[in-house]
């Protein structure tokens, strides 16, 4: 076996991998329950075409295709960082369904204040004493 077979089936094995990741990957795209799914299986599809437009970059020797991957990798990583903003700035305005649901009671309203009273002639003993404000 020489290199060049070892690195052709290598090639091949990698390509089978990655469509089959591909294919299960815009799966979750189209039957993500939740948006965030969906980002997050939109960013693993960019990870993928790297690897894909890696491994023809390898096949063909052709080395440009390396700085189209990085490129990718970078419009991948801000497109990503862009749907978290949204999902962020949209979820605020409302609040979480678990939240709403929520078993909890409430906490009890804070205890009465009090202010301190003179009791005593200044001079005579302690000074002060607690009365509950009314």
């Amino acid at each position: 076996m020489t290199a060049q077979t070892i690195l052709s089936s290598a090639l091949w094995l990698a390509l089978v991998v990655l469509g089959l990741s591909f294919v299960l990957t815009v799966w979750r795209v189209i039957k993500g329950p939740t948006l965030p799914d969906r980002v997050v299986a939109l960013d693993m599809l960019v990870g993928i075409v790297i690897g894909f437009i890696a491994l023809i970059a390898i096949r063909t020797g052709f080395t440009l295709y390396i700085d189209i991957a990085i490129s990718l990798g970078l419009v991948g990583f801000l497109a990503t960082v862009a749907f978290a903003r949204f999902i962020l700035a949209r979820g605020r305005g409302e609040e979480a369904p678990e939240a709403k649901a929520s078993p909890v009671m409430p906490a009890p309203p804070p205890a009465q204040k009090t202010k301190l009273a003179r009791s005593r002639k200044p001079g005579a003993g302690p000074a002060f004493s607690r009365k509950a404000k009314k």
